[in-house]
């Protein structure tokens, strides 16, 4: 072989390898830009899951406390709305705008907020029904939702006896309070369901949101509030509210409140949107396994099962 049949050779080669090279950077670039599949998000959320299912309680605990605590801006904020804009038919849209804030720090800060983990955590133990894993999602779904509810009693505490909030809130949040807690236990369940829907339908569009995933809460929060549907953590901090100042007696609060919005919740969150999602995506990740034993797809980068 000449020098110029080498020279050739390896201009060829280089050619050949450059081209390459650009078809994976283009490559890098669809996947990038494309949607991500029904599969790849429930692949998302399981793993983040495992990763709460194995958090250390204590940090649960406080993360809760943290969350129960900060969500108390939503029922702040919707009073705030309330007591200041003008008597028209388009103050209660703008107004609940207010209970969109609390729900924003919570979900962004990656707090530890019960109604999300009516899908999170959920979805490993779909994946791996054991009793250790019952175990595991049954006391992080008990420290979660006693955290949050100590932290909706302490921050309603504080609104009440502290002075912080000014004298001409108040009235609206007691309204908004009464107004809460005050349906009976059979609509409070009732809706619930679609706030738990909600909440799951957040969760499960973080993944793909993005730069969006604040205008997301925003706008699902709002809906929330916005529809009269009833979300067990923020209206923990209205049943707080009355039952530290006498408003509201401690087995109405439980047995007409709290406990039928918490079911409802579950069952807009778990049994309703959880199980639709993991019925949607079975039979494409159970595909997506089989291939990838018998070699003919690559290894994805999270864990399909």
């Amino acid at each position: 072989m000449t020098k110029d049949d080498l020279l050739g050779k390896t201009v060829e080669t280089k050619t050949e390898a450059e081209e390459a090279l650009v078809e994976a950077e283009e490559e890098e670039e669809i996947r990038e830009a494309s949607k991500l599949s029904p599969s790849t998000i429930y692949e998302i959320i399981r793993l983040d899951g495992e990763e709460e299912l194995d958090r250390n309680k204590m940090s649960l605990l406080w993360s809760g406390i943290s969350a129960g605590i900060v969500i108390s801006f939503s029922v702040l904020g919707e009073a705030i709305f309330r007591t200041y804009l003008p008597d028209a038919p388009w103050a209660y849209l703008v107004e609940n705008l207010g209970y969109s804030l609390g729900f924003l720090v919570v979900i962004t800060g990656r707090m530890q907020l019960f109604t999300e983990n009516t899908m999170t955590t959920v979805l490993p133990l779909l994946e791996e029904p054991s009793v250790r894993m019952v175990r595991a999602f049954l006391a992080l779904w008990g420290i979660v939702l006693l955290a949050n509810v100590v932290g909706a009693f302490a921050v309603s505490t504080f609104i009440a006896y502290a002075g912080a909030v000014p004298d001409e809130i108040m009235p609206a949040l007691f309204e908004l309070s009464h107004h809460a807690t005050s349906m009976p236990a059979s609509q409070g369940f009732a809706r619930g369901i679609p706030a738990g829907v909600l909440i799951a339908a957040i969760v499960w569009m973080m993944p793909q949101a993005k730069s969006s995933s604040v205008t997301i809460v925003i706008l699902f929060t709002w809906l929330i509030a916005a529809g009269d549907f009833t979300h067990i953590i923020a209206g923990s901090v209205e049943m707080a509210l009355l039952v530290v100042t006498g408003d509201l007696p401690v087995v109405d609060a439980v047995g007409r409140f709290f406990l039928p919005v918490l079911a409802g919740n579950v069952v807009g969150g778990t049994v309703i949107f959880t199980m639709l999602v993991y019925g949607q995506t079975r039979r494409d990740r159970l595909r997506l396994a089989k291939e990838r034993a018998e070699g003919r797809r690559a290894s994805p980068l999270v864990d399909f099962r």
